[in-house]
């Protein structure tokens, strides 16, 4: 009995999941409409913008509990994965007891409130001809926070046979004595209680919980410890959740993520490392010199990570290995060209950095392209140096088919066609990231139509893969804006603004602790968490000492990069072991990566020490 309400639990919230995953697809072609309109017949609605952004909230809100269900928020696996199976069902239990339960909950009953105040002013558009019902999609936080309690629910039923109730009651006894200590340790050990909740997240996310409702349930713990601080500080967290669902610059993220998904399947990247990989064969190291431009090309096409390097692994992996390619020479070349997608628009990163730094997204895309064309120079002629000296580790390759001309262009023109529309109606200020990204996902759409392999399945596979990514993604921002209300109270931003500003006292020391800092938490925690917790502390920092935004989030955004590269747990590191499988060891990967590391630090300094570089 209790399995089934489990598994009715789980289809409750697939089929809220699937309604993100169409209103994902809508809130492309809507976006598209809308731009198009306006462009070419000055026509606008408020209506529809206001539904694209009710649309948007759907995307993440709706598909949050989904993503949980489908172990899809992200953890830090630093110890998770050298724990037991037995350990692991502990750490997933525990989750979801004391974390995903009390969070929910408590944003369930706020926003509640948040929701009733609406209905009861019958709230709707401040603008007219703006769309009735506000508190409908104001409902929906409701919905996500309820959907998330249900769902930890079913966890716990799913995991309940792998744990036993004495292990759960030691643990959360233990988290009390924990709690009582972390109450007195203020007075105690004269410890900043901000210093402290900062560390008390690391520590639980480094035993392997989900990152999102850490933050939010540290947030919560200390709220609670501190008597100063009313929990009804929450009351705000409704409204703050709501502000991220206004937020067009946001909007382009999941669109941004279908595009780079609907790309993956419709084998542009395929035939593109096919002929590159042929026409630069014949030269030493000429493989891997094909790698890197095809990293580059689908960098400024999806910029989506993961995908870029677990198709070249795929893909030229094996054919590097034939050839008598170093092992390591071929898996730095790949780990490392396909997280070009992190610094070459259209970044992921650049529009999350774009929102938290309050700068224009557009400005910060002008702003990275000379960096990503440094990085991809920087590679080729390491890759070539490296040739040059040991021949035998980058031998020629004579491929049996060399491409023509015509199988050339027709390799290079569709991706590039999309680049070129997308990127150049941003740079020649004709559209919004926004707008470009929805102009992406339909010319993507036409691009696998045009090859044949668009259908119904690679539809409902990109639509639900991106509403999974996107609820990732916001949930980590829903979490952290918990975490930063709390944080904020307690004073943790005037610490960190005093001891920048007043105890450091100059810029360019400031700017070289914030890229050390970043640079050692990208060895053990995503660019999102980074982007969303530990950015904004420098934010009053960055406009105490008057250093340019833009610049400033471009060195950070080539920081973030090199954290997808640095072992022990470089996602890139862990997506080309996955797909590598045999044909490379881990020793050998993070040998491969170490010289391509130095490589972006050193355009790092060069950015640095050159500002005018970046100057938009």
């Amino acid at each position: 009995m209790i399995d089934r309400v489990a598994l009715s639990i789980d289809r409750f919230n697939r089929l809220l999941a699937g309604v993100g995953a169409v209103a994902a697809l809508l809130l492309a072609f809507l976006v598209f409409y809308d731009a198009f309109m306006r462009y070419l017949f000055h026509s606008g609605s408020i209506a529809l913008q206001e539904l694209e952004w009710h649309l948007f909230d759907l995307t993440f809100l709706l598909s949050s509990a989904y993503t949980l269900a489908h172990d899809k928020h992200v953890r830090v696996d630093i110890l998770f994965e050298k724990f037991s199976p037995r350990t692991k069902g502990l750490i997933k239990f525990l989750d979801a007891l004391l974390l995903v339960l009390p969070f929910s909950l408590v944003l369930a009953y706020f926003s509640l409130t948040f929701t009733l105040q609406s209905l009861a002013q019958y709230e709707g558009s401040g603008d007219p001809g703006g769309l009735c019902c506000r508190y409908l999609i104001k409902g929906t936080i409701l919905i996500f926070a309820l959907s998330l309690a249900l769902q930890g629910v079913a966890e716990m039923v799913k995991l309940r046979r792998r744990v036993s109730l004495l292990q759960v009651g030691a643990v959360t006894l233990a988290v009390g004595g924990v709690v009582v200590l972390l109450a007195l340790s203020e007075a105690l050990f004269w410890i900043h209680p901000a210093l402290l909740m900062f560390l008390t997240a690391l520590l639980l996310l480094f035993l392997g919980f989900r990152v999102a409702f850490v933050f939010g349930v540290v947030g919560l713990l200390f709220a609670t410890i501190d008597l100063d601080i009313p929990l009804s500080i929450f009351s705000m967290l409704p409204m703050r959740i709501y502000g991220i669902m206004q937020n067009f610059t946001l909007m382009a993220v999941p669109l941004f993520i279908l595009m780079g998904l609907i790309l993956e399947k419709s084998g542009i990247a395929k035939t593109l490392l096919e002929n590159l990989g042929a026409l630069f064969g014949e030269l030493p190291g000429g493989l891997a010199v094909g790698v890197v431009v095809v990293g580059a090309i689908l960098a400024a096409a999806t910029g989506i990570v993961g995908a870029s390097v677990v198709m070249m692994s795929l893909i030229t992996l094996p054919i590097m290995v034939q050839y008598g390619y170093d092992r390591s020479l071929a898996s730095g070349t790949i780990a490392a060209s396909g997280t070009l997608g992190q610094i070459i628009p259209p970044s992921i990163v650049l529009i999350v950095l774009g929102d938290v730094l309050s700068v224009s997204v557009g400005d910060l895309f002008k702003a990275a392209v000379v960096p990503g064309l440094l990085l991809v120079v920087g590679y080729i002629l390491y890759i070539l140096i490296y040739a040059s000296l040991k021949p035998e580790a980058a031998p020629p390759v004579r491929l049996p088919h060399r491409p023509s001309l015509r199988e050339l262009l027709e390799a290079i023109l569709p991706a590039a066609a999309l680049i070129i529309a997308v990127l150049g109606s941003i740079f020649a200020g004709i559209a919004t990231p926004t707008e470009s990204a929805a102009m992406g996902v339909i010319g993507a759409l036409l691009l696998t139509y045009h090859s044949g392999t668009l259908n119904r399945a690679v539809i409902r596979y990109v639509a639900l893969e991106s509403v999974k990514l996107s609820a990732m993604i916001f949930t980590i921002l829903i979490g952290a804006t918990a975490f930063s209300l709390v944080f904020n109270e307690i004073g943790g931003e005037e610490l960190v603004h005093h001891f920048f500003s007043y105890e450091i006292g100059d810029p360019t020391t400031f700017i070289w602790i914030a890229m050390v800092s970043i640079l050692l938490l990208g060895f053990f925690i995503d660019f999102v968490e980074i982007s969303f917790v530990v950015i904004p502390l420098f934010v009053p920092v960055i406009a105490h000492f008057g250093i340019d935004p833009i610049w400033f989030g471009i060195l950070v955004a080539l920081n973030l990069q090199t954290s997808f590269l640095t072992p022990p747990f470089g996602f890139s590191l862990f997506y080309l072991k996955g797909s590598g499988g045999h044909l490379v060891s881990t020793a050998q990967i993070y040998r491969g990566v170490v010289p391509f590391i130095l490589i972006q630090l050193l355009v790092l300094l060069i950015i640095f020490l050159f500002p005018s570089l970046v100057k938009v």
